[in-house]
C-alpha cells in the first residue's frame, strides 16, 4: 500500500502517520503538509510541502499512490477555504481517478450535518441530509462530501467518508471548558459572562455548564482522537465496498451536565452553567460498529482524565494550524 496523506503534520494527521509506520510494516506514504513538518522521520514516509490548491503539486504528489487519506482542512477563513476545499478536493479526485487509485479516505465532520445548530429529533444516522451549520467551513464539509459521493456516482472511484464530531486530544477538553482568553474553539466562554466574572472563574478553574435551548444540559459530539485514528486505520483495512459515510462517534454524546458532576467530585472545580441557542444531537455510530469493526474507547469521563492528566512536554500548549 502507497498512502498518500493530506493534512499530515495536524493534530490528527501527525498521529494517523504514526500509526501505520508502526501498525502495517509494509507502508509507503507520502505526507503532504502546508506550513509545518512532522516530528519525526521513518525510510517508509517522504514529507512534500505545498498548496493542495495548485493542481501540479497535487499531480506530483498522487504518482504511485494506491490509496488516499484525506484530512487537509481549513476553518473560517473564507479567503482560503474554498481553495483548500473544494479546488484541493477536486484536484485530489481527479488525479486518483486518472492514476486509477484503489481507495480514498475523506474524513469529514459533523459540521455537515449542522453541529448542534438544529434539532434533532432521533440520533443522527448517515441517511440524515447534509445541513451545514452556519459559516463557510460547515459548508465546506457539506461540498467534500458531495463531491466524493458523486466522484463514485461519475467514475465509479471508490471510498468512504468518517464523519467525525469534535476531536479532542492532550488537554484540548480542558481549554474548551476554560473562561480564560485562550479555551480552545466555540463558544468562548469568557465572551458569555462579564470581564470581572471571567477573570473570576478562570482563576478558580472553573468549567462552563452549557444548557441547550430546552434548559437541560447540552448534548454535543466529541470524540478521542485515538478513536479516529482506529477508524481511519478499520477503513484502509476492510475498504467498504461503494461509497459510505460513517459517524464515528462515542456511544453517547458529550454531555456538559455529567462532565460538571464529574469534575467537580474528581477535581473540585466548580461548573458556571451558561445558557446557549444550541441543541443536544446524538450522532449514532451503528454503522461504524458494523460495517467497519469499529467501537469509540473515549465516553465523558474518559475525556476528562485524559485532558486533565495530561501534561505538555515544553510547558504550552501546541498550536493547531488549519488552513490547508
Amino acid at each position: 500500500m502507497r498512502l498518500l496523506i493530506t493534512g499530515a503534520s495536524g493534530k490528527l494527521g501527525g498521529r494517523v502517520v504514526e500509526r501505520l509506520l508502526r501498525d502495517l510494516p509494509d507502508v509507503q506514504i507520502r505526507a503532504m503538509t502546508y506550513s509545518r513538518d512532522l516530528h519525526f522521520a521513518d525510510p517508509r514516509l517522504e514529507v512534500v510541502r505545498g498548496n493542495i490548491s495548485d493542481r501540479p503539486f497535487v499531480e506530483a504528489a498522487m504518482r504511485g499512490v494506491t490509496h488516499v487519506v484525506h484530512m487537509a482542512s481549513c476553518k473560517e477563513i473564507p479567503e482560503l477555504v474554498m481553495d483548500v476545499a473544494v479546488k484541493g478536493m477536486f484536484w485530489l479526485l481527479e488525479a486518483f481517478r486518472l492514476a486509477k487509485g484503489e481507495y480514498f479516505v475523506l474524513v469529514g465532520g459533523d459540521a455537515a450535518i449542522g453541529h448542534f445548530f438544529y434539532p434533532a429529533h432521533a440520533p443522527v444516522t448517515e441517511a440524515d441530509p447534509h445541513r451545514a451549520a452556519p459559516g463557510c467551513y460547515s459548508l465546506s464539509k457539506v461540498l467534500e462530501e458531495v463531491m466524493l459521493t458523486q466522484a463514485h456516482i461519475q467514475y465509479g472511484i471508490g471510498g468512504c467518508c468518517l464523519r467525525s464530531p469534535w476531536i479532542m486530544a492532550d488537554d484540548d477538553l480542558r481549554y474548551a471548558l476554560t473562561f480564560g482568553p485562550d479555551v480552545f474553539g466555540v463558544p468562548r466562554w469568557h465572551e458569555e459572562v462579564s470581564a470581572a466574572e471571567a477573570t473570576r472563574y478562570a482563576a478558580r478553574q472553573s468549567v462552563a455548564l452549557a444548557t441547550a435551548a430546552d434548559g437541560k444540559p447540552l448534548k454535543r459530539g466529541m470524540i478521542g482522537v485515538e478513536d479516529v485514528v482506529d477508524s481511519v486505520l478499520a477503513a484502509l483495512e476492510i475498504q467498504p465496498p461503494g461509497c459510505q459515510t460513517f459517524n464515528i462517534a462515542m456511544d453517547e454524546p458529550f454531555d456538559y451536565g455529567q462532565a460538571a458532576a464529574y469534575i467537580s467530585s474528581r477535581f473540585g472545580h466548580e461548573s458556571v452553567e451558561i445558557p446557549t441557542p444550541f441543541h443536544s444531537v446524538w450522532m449514532d455510530n451503528t454503522k461504524a460498529r458494523q460495517l467497519l469493526n469499529w467501537s469509540p474507547k473515549s465516553d465523558t469521563r474518559s475525556l476528562i482524565d485524559a485532558a486533565w492528566a495530561f501534561r505538555p512536554a515544553k510547558g504550552s500548549r501546541r498550536e493547531i494550524v488549519y488552513p490547508g
